[in-house]
């Protein structure tokens, strides 16, 4: 399958390139309000390319927010049901001027094509969509059964989808879930995300004055709120990278000390990860742990943003009324979103100093997940990639946090197969964001494959 699969993809690899290109060049920006008929636009997009690619039952699903795609195609008796998963909503482009290329003229430059959400996530959701097309074209059926839901806003938190899977459960019903957002430990080394973090998304605001006041008049006596916002910030983690909150350590669970020692195996190097990826002066965070540990394993606090007062070009000697921070908090497994949402309030109020008032708005929570690499539809995934790839898969970890796995597990009751073909240099959610053209062929064959490998009986395996 895995020779016929590529031959198939490389017969239709130049029409598989234009329609991601095509798909690219909608700017379907979630977050900002003057782009919301792109996203309409590209939620349309995405429904005509599963009808055309024989699919069933699509639907574009009104929501409060951004629209859903649904559809399926439910005709392999005795065959699992797959939940196929990606979003097409993208990330701002900003600061437009660190383009090479515009960000929404797909460009190919050697084996990538640079363009916002190439690797997140719309080259990723292309090629699910793909591996249905092409095989209904080659054989008219598939040798699962199928349902797709893409969402169009995973990047301004996924309240919809979040709702839909929560109230219409029965309509996603399946055995697995498959969800292509994640990347490749490196290049040419095909890899099975089997756990990602949870988080805790808030806002905190501080309140001081009723009103902005001029420095020069109250300034020395009236409270202000970024001072307080600051001593907040500063409670809440210490120096040595260690998060400040009672409790928030009580219940990490550790990896287990074989996965350890495979992570230790990793082509990994901090040297190169630091000049290479962080690009920084030095790396930070928990003592005693590895980087690998620390950004896939331990429960962190990050500031993200800061707005208020006065930020515009020129003077305005303000004393601002009130001062927020987006902070989030990553979690590892046996860490419970609303304990720690919890303890993280109770915390903020302790360091609030006296003349101000603070609040804290959450914004999203995720539990983290982790999977067991025996499970056979991540053992189908295995050999899925490495009949592709011609290279046995690693399992790792990813740092990141993608709600809908967790909720597929909880609402759902299944698996989730987290196989994605990014790399770590695709600059997500930064300038000159590529996908590897070559993952994108190869990650449609991969699909097929672990279809393929689904519909075998396990007693023949």
């Amino acid at each position: 399958m895995s020779s016929q699969a590529l031959a198939l993809v490389e017969k239709e690899k130049a029409a598989c390139l234009e329609d991601l290109k095509a798909f690219l060049r909608i700017p379907s920006v979630s977050t900002l309000p003057e782009h919301r008929v792109d996203v309409e636009r590209a939620a349309d997009w995405v429904a005509e390319q599963l009808r055309a690619a024989g699919m069933e039952h699509i639907e574009k699903i009104a929501t409060a927010g951004h629209p859903l795609v649904y559809a399926d195609w439910l005709h392999a008796p005795g065959a699992p049901t797959v939940l196929c998963y990606a979003h097409y909503d993208v990330q701002p482009p900003d600061p437009l001027d660190e383009w090479q290329t515009p960000p929404f003229e797909p460009t190919v430059r050697g084996e990538n094509i640079y363009a916002r959400g190439a690797a997140d996530d719309k080259g990723q959701l292309l090629l699910q969509l793909k591996a249905a097309q092409l095989l209904m074209k080659s054989t008219g059926k598939l040798p699962v059964n199928v349902r797709f839901i893409f969402e169009g806003e995973e990047e301004v938190g996924g309240e919809a989808i979040d709702d839909f899977v929560r109230r219409h459960a029965e309509r996603l019903q399946c055995d697995v879930g498959l969800v292509s957002d994640t990347a490749f430990f490196a290049p040419e080394l095909p890899s099975l995300d089997i756990g990602l973090r949870g988080m805790v998304y808030t806002e905190v605001e501080v309140r001081g004055a009723a009103s902005d006041l001029h420095s020069g008049l109250y300034g020395g006596a009236a409270p202000n709120p970024f001072e307080a916002l600051a001593r907040i910030i500063a409670g809440l983690k210490r120096a040595d990278g260690v998060v400040d909150i009672p409790g928030f350590y009580d219940d990490v669970q550790a990896p287990a000390p074989e996965e350890k020692q495979s992570w230790e195996r990793l082509p990994f190097s901090e040297q190169d990860y630091l000049k290479n990826e962080v690009k920084a002066a030095a790396l930070t965070g928990e003592s005693g742990y590895s980087v690998l540990e620390r950004t896939w394993a331990r429960p962190t606090l990050e500031v993200h943003g800061m707005p208020g007062g006065f930020t515009g070009a020129g003077a305005k000697t303000v004393i601002p009324a009130r001062a927020s921070a987006k902070i989030s908090m990553r979690l590892v497994p046996n860490q419970d979103p609303g304990k720690i949402r919890d303890a993280f309030e109770r915390r903020v109020k302790e360091l609030t100093p006296p003349a101000f008032s603070s609040q804290v708005k959450v914004l999203s929570l995720a539990e983290a997940v982790v999977l067991d690499p025996r499970n056979r539809f991540v053992q189908a995934a295995a050999r899925a990639l490495s009949a592709v790839f011609d290279k046995e898969p690693v399992f790792v970890r990813s740092g990141g946090s993608i709600p809908i796995v967790a909720l597929m597990g909880k609402q759902l009751h299944v698996p989730v197969v987290m196989m994605g073909f990014g790399l770590p240099d695709d600059g997500l959610h930064a300038p000159n964001e590529k996908f590897s053209l070559p993952n994108y062929y190869r990650g449609i064959a991969s699909v097929m494959r672990f279809w393929e490998n689904l519909a075998i009986p396990e007693r023949n395996l």
